[in-house]
């Protein structure tokens, strides 16, 4: 959006004029992480402005105002003004001068509306183009302050997701639909339809060659969805669903709406139809009160699950939420622990799921990276030859590489000749 605006991207961050950082507020130490950002930006680029937006500046924007170097702070509720705010200011001074007074505007988020992605990325540097249709949760975690700076669910009108797909699909082979809870969709606009319908009917009115959809909730995950993506094969072959724990009883202090036997049905379902899938959870460990034992649970749980990945986190206290006034805090060491014995768990499991994948043959996109591509079941595969991006092609699986797989190289058919003089 700033691009279309005239403003050109800088080959690095110390030569910007305008530096912006979209933040996360997720746990303390993701708002630890902006703050220690937004100053060494300062310390390498003094004579740049900074704009901060994202979910921490929507629920703190007074705190990020009074950081150095910053100029604006735009909550996700205006995030769609930026390049208005920038350009503004651009044409009165001519220039993104420093500014050595702190101000932050759109700290107001009481009017949620749904703020739709830009169509594409004008730069034209993504081969997979994520699309929000999604914004907003009502459920409320007690770990989680998402639903205080995002506000309730809204969806993005069909019409809307419908022209989006049918642009982006014409230029990308690939699209990934996202939302901050994105198997909520449809359920807040008073029409009937749900996520499934929403994909069988981008599939029959626009171009798209695949579509892929990011972590819906485990329940969100219907039969009618799960039978649709064993059905068609432009639908990727990934499942990602937040399991959070894999225990009922930490689960119930989350305030998580499933408990492990529901999570286990969706999952074992969804494994029947889909036994070459990519299968993805978010799990946390050292929740307050999480004994030995109750992680136990959750580490036999994943191990006893079809998971070819995982996304672990280590719980970080987030003041304001029902979970930080919980008794019985987890020792950090413990729960940097807990988190190793699942980082090497999940890789294990990985490096078996990628090692059973070597002879088959597999859809994958190639990226920028004119060398690689990505499974349609969420591998990053080594090309036998380099590729143009943006292409889908099928490959022969010849081997497993550290992270991912190799496509299998042409074996010379024959010896040529030669003379030795």
């Amino acid at each position: 959006m700033l691009a279309l605006r005239g403003f050109a991207p800088a080959p690095e961050r110390d030569a910007a004029d305008l530096v912006v950082l979209n933040t996360c507020t997720v746990t303390a130490a993701a708002d630890d992480d902006v703050r220690k950002t937004a100053r060494r930006v300062n310390r390498e680029n003094p004579e740049a402005s900074i704009l901060i937006t994202g979910c921490y500046a929507q629920r703190d924007p007074e705190t990020l105002a009074h950081l150095p170097g910053v100029r604006w702070v735009v909550g996700n509720s205006h995030k769609t003004q930026i390049p208005d705010i920038v350009a503004e200011h651009a044409a009165e001074s001519g220039a993104l001068t420093p500014y050595h007074g702190n101000i932050h505007v759109g700290d107001i988020f009481a009017q949620h509306e749904f703020l739709s992605a830009p169509v594409e990325d004008s730069t034209g540097d993504r081969t997979r183009p994520n699309l929000k249709i999604q914004d907003g949760c009502n459920n409320r975690c007690s770990f989680c302050v998402i639903p205080f700076v995002r506000g309730r669910s809204r969806s993005a009108p069909l019409h809307e997701v419908i022209e989006q797909v049918r642009q982006l699909g014409a230029k990308y082979c690939e699209v990934v639909l996202s939302g901050i809870n994105l198997g909520r969709w449809g359920r807040d606009n008073g029409i009937s339809m749900r996520l499934h319908d929403l994909v069988r009917t981008l599939l029959a009115e626009t171009p798209v060659e695949r579509l892929r959809l990011s972590s819906v909730e485990p329940m969100d995950y219907s039969n009618e969805l799960l039978e649709l993506m064993a059905s068609d094969s432009r639908i990727a072959r990934h499942w990602h669903a937040p399991l959070q724990s894999g225990c009922d009883a930490v689960l119930k202090r989350m305030k998580r709406r499933y408990r492990v036997r529901h999570y286990e049905d969706r999952m074992r379902r969804a494994f029947a139809l889909l036994p070459e899938a990519a299968f993805g959870a978010d799990v946390m460990v050292g929740f307050p009160g999480e004994t030995d034992a109750e992680f136990e649970e959750t580490r036999a749980f994943i191990e006893g699950m079809p998971y070819t990945y995982l996304h672990v986190f280590t719980y970080s206290e987030r003041p304001g939420t029902p979970a930080s006034d919980l008794a019985d805090s987890v020792p950090i060491p413990v729960r940097k622990q807990r988190n190793a014995v699942l980082r090497e768990l999940a890789a294990r499991k990985n490096l078996e799921f990628r090692q059973g994948l070597v002879g088959r043959r597999l859809s994958v996109v190639t990226l920028e990276n004119e060398g690689f591509a990505l499974s349609d079941n969420y591998v990053k595969v080594e090309l036998a030859q380099p590729s143009p991006a943006n292409e889908i092609h099928e490959v022969e699986i010849g081997g497993v590489t550290e992270t991912g797989l190799a496509e299998k190289r042409p074996e010379l058919s024959a010896i040529s000749p030669f003379v030795v003089i």
